[in-house]
């Protein structure tokens, strides 16, 4: 499998979003009947579109009205919003830097010591509004955030790096024991990030619950530049979701997979359904909402790296409430907007009843299906020549 780059030297071919497209079969849905739902531990979602934990997307505020619409938000432990009080006046100085100034802003601004109190607290905050508490920690602070967290009344924790992996070798700290974490839980646990079967597999093996898939895709994300590191989010979608079938034949448990990263519109979303995901994260579309704490700036979770900076702050604007961004009217003809809508339709086109179903549908392998009959658009700069 693959094709020779050099001598004995073979590479394989992987696909991402804008190559492929979706084939409506012989039978159509009502959209209004299609169902969305998906469940991670005892807890069902209408919404399987996740807020991803970015300090531009995620507060307090944004993650109880995402829970009201019916999904959820994970806010970041290590960001912002755990290292100071009033979160609000770091938000506005970010949002006012030049570009080239924003990175090392960014750095020093994140250099101040998290407080454990204040982890506490912004879980208590969220969880009296009635909403479920998402949160996320990276590998090294896991287990003691997991543990706060927890405590605090937090219903799901994610363990989140730019890559996962079960065998991590180092002298320099202890090493996150992934079976150990999940045993200590008592609520599920989500794990990322990855992009291949084996480790899938591997993770999926230590009793996590949910598993989150890309490496580098995301808009404000600079991991594929700075380090030439990622497989195609719709390649990574499908061998992951493999891992999951295959761990669900052997032991009997179903591991969600969650494609994170990649989609801005409804289009690409859709795809990474089909692809095979359970449930999809996404960081930049949000951050153009309303209730954003960003300010119409969206940034990567690597930005504030003190020495290999793997994120960038770019400018996304806003361009309506969340709730048009989740469900409409759209005001917009890109896609962005009305994202549910998007995916009962195109699931409804494709007659695929559920996620289940929209995670069988055919794909086919079609690089011009962004730019065939689109030279209007693209001349314009409208729709999907933007």
């Amino acid at each position: 499998m693959g094709e020779w780059i050099g001598k004995d030297r073979k590479a394989r071919r992987c696909y991402g979003f804008d190559e492929i497209a979706l084939v409506p079969g012989d039978v159509t849905v009502n959209p209004n009947e299609v169902e969305t739902t998906w469940q991670l531990g005892k807890i069902k979602f209408k919404v399987p579109i996740i807020a991803a934990a970015m300090d531009g997307v995620v507060d307090v505020k944004f993650a109880i009205e995402f829970g009201k619409l019916g999904g959820f938000a994970v806010l970041n432990l290590e960001g912002v919003q755990t290292r100071y009080e009033n979160p609000n006046q770091v938000l506005d100085k970010i949002a006012k830097a030049t570009p080239q100034k924003a990175t090392e802003l960014v750095q020093s601004l994140y250099t101040k010591p998290i407080k454990e109190k204040l982890i506490e607290k912004r879980i208590k905050e969220i969880k009296k509004a009635d909403v479920p508490a998402v949160v996320s920690a990276i590998p090294q602070r896991a287990e003691h955030f997991g543990e706060i967290a927890q405590k605090a009344g937090a219903d799901i924790f994610v363990v989140q790096s730019t890559v996962t992996t079960v065998k991590h070798l180092t002298k320099e700290y202890k090493v996150l024991d992934f079976s150990k974490l999940c045993k200590k839980m008592r609520i599920p646990v989500i794990v990322g990030n990855t992009c291949s079967y084996k480790t899938a597999l591997e993770l999926m093996d230590t009793g996590i619950d949910a598993l989150l898939v890309g490496i580098g895709p995301g808009a404000a994300c600079t991991t594929r530049g700075v380090l030439g590191i990622g497989v195609p989010q719709v390649t990574a979608t499908a061998d992951c979701a493999a891992a999951r079938d295959f761990y669900f034949k052997r032991k009997g448990r179903y591991i969600s997979i969650i494609t994170d990263g990649g989609m801005s519109r409804g289009g690409e979303i859709c795809k990474a359904f089909a692809s095979g995901a359970d449930a999809v994260m996404v960081g930049s579309a949000f951050a153009r909402a309303k209730e954003a704490p960003g300010r119409g700036y969206h940034w990567g979770m690597a930005t504030p790296h003190a020495n290999l900076p793997r994120g960038t702050r770019i400018h996304v604007g806003t361009t309506g409430t969340l709730k048009e961004i989740l469900y409409g009217p759209a005001k917009l003809d890109d896609g962005s907007q009305n994202l549910m809508g998007a995916l009962t339709t195109s699931m409804g086109s494709l007659g695929a009843k559920d996620i289940k179903e929209m995670n069988l549908v055919e794909i086919i392998i079609a690089p011009s299906i962004q730019t065939e009959g689109k030279v209007f658009q693209q001349a314009q700069r409208i729709g999907m020549g933007k």
